[in-house]
């Protein structure tokens, strides 16, 4: 049976790595929430609610800026989670009335 020819003309396809996030991670700590971005830390606000709003308005400004930004929240097990994207999930302004110029600054 004979050998099938392999081509070596065909070059491998170019690995192209994924640019670096922007991260906005929003804690808990005890009855307070926070936003850690850039080594820094924002709050405190009285839910998960308004600190997600926060900081979803806070990572579309910057990712309308040209970053690639994402919200991660910590879940029980102290793990961060995805929980929005810039270009990837949606973004209402109207829904998000909370201003977070601050952590943009």
């Amino acid at each position: 049976m004979p050998r099938p020819h392999i081509h070596h003309s065909a070059e491998p396809p170019t690995f192209v790595p994924e640019r670096r996030r922007t991260r906005y991670l929003v804690v808990r700590q005890e009855d307070v929430w926070f936003i850690k971005f850039d080594g820094e830390e924002y709050g405190p606000y009285n839910s998960e609610r308004e600190a997600m709003l926060f900081a979803i308005d806070a990572a579309h400004k910057l990712g309308e800026q040209g970053e690639e930004t994402e919200v991660l929240k910590l879940d029980e097990n102290g793990e961060a989670q995805p929980a929005w994207r810039h270009g990837h999930d949606p973004y209402h302004p109207r829904e998000y009335p909370l201003c977070a110029e601050r952590i943009i600054d």
